[in-house]
């Protein structure tokens, strides 16, 4: 499928939001275009909604309908939106189809998490979605189960604009790469800034953000740098997101929606807690080490950094 506007967009940065919660936990639409109107008038290119940093696993059907709906609102056509979709093929499905209902640009179908699902059959699941939805599909991979044979049957889909590549493994990514032909979907780094500089090298384009939540224009100033090819510029603002990223990947990653939301509290947004299973909420020692990354950021509410 050749969309020119989403290939450039997906090649930029996908911007994952957070799911604010109100008082009462359930979701708060009002600030929900807050967070999206942030995130829109930085210009990032492709807001991604409902994705793993927008706690898709912890959100009902309905919430994820009204999460896609106050994302496409907020943003009124400034930026790209891709809705996520994912846990059952009907669902997904289902959730597809009215994602071009109400004017997204894209679907992106989560990795599968079926622990019993052979590697053949999550390859099924991204081919079949694409096949039943007429909305461009980023395919998001976090597995290195699919080999690269099965991972270029979901790229050369004709339906398919991007695989999200959300593993370390470079080599798998290369051999996709190098098997690429002109009509294959592009490849774009699905582990943030941290991993793009690397990813690029091996052929990816683009990459998955959080941070852009916290603070869009540090991220918008990485991807301009790999653009232009300043690989050296790229390792110094990197250096400074990596006590941040590094956070994010304690427990597990457990703790990866979790500083995001407590750095986005620290800033002024009313976002509440990230929802069981997940961490809801980091330690004090951690609390002032982020809260000493964002001052080094000055990003801070001027109050907020002198306590």
């Amino acid at each position: 499928m050749s969309n020119p506007r989403l290939e450039t967009a997906l090649r930029g940065i996908s911007g994952v939001h957070v799911t604010p919660y109100d008082a009462s936990g359930n979701v708060d639409p009002a600030e929900l275009a807050r967070v999206i109107e942030r995130i829109a008038a930085a210009g990032v290119h492709n807001i991604v909604s409902a994705g793993n940093t927008g706690e898709y696993y912890a959100l009902t059907p309905d919430e994820v309908r009204v999460v896609h709906d106050g994302a496409v609102k907020a943003n009124a056509g400034r930026s790209l939106v891709t809705a996520a979709v994912g846990r059952s093929l009907k669902e997904a499905v289902a959730l597809g189809r009215r994602a071009k209902e109400i004017g997204a640009d894209a679907i992106m179908a989560h990795q599968p998490m079926d622990p019993f699902a052979a590697p053949q059959s999550q390859a099924a699941y991204f081919r079949a979605i694409a096949d039943q939805v007429d909305l461009p599909l980023v395919a998001y991979v976090r597995s290195d189960a699919m080999k690269a044979d099965e991972l270029l049957g979901i790229a050369n889909h004709p339906n398919v604009a991007a695989v999200k590549f959300a593993t370390p493994n470079l080599m798998l990514l290369a051999d996709c790469v190098r098997s690429s032909g002109p009509g294959t979907a592009i490849w774009v780094c699905g582990l943030a800034e941290g991993w793009a500089a690397p990813f690029y090298a091996a052929g990816a384009r683009g990459f998955t953000s959080g941070l852009v939540n916290v603070d869009p224009a540090r991220s918008l100033a990485i991807h301009a740098a790999l653009e232009s090819g300043d690989f050296a510029k790229v390792r110094g603002l990197v250096d400074t997101i990596a006590r941040f990223e590094t956070m994010r990947t304690k427990f597990g990653n457990g703790a990866n929606v979790t500083v995001v939301k407590e750095a986005m509290e620290l800033i002024g947004f009313r976002v509440g807690p990230v929802r069981l299973p997940g961490l809801p909420a980091l330690d004090a020692a951690d609390r002032e080490t982020l809260r000493a990354v964002l001052a080094s950021w000055n990003v801070l509410p001027s109050r907020a950094a002198a306590e």
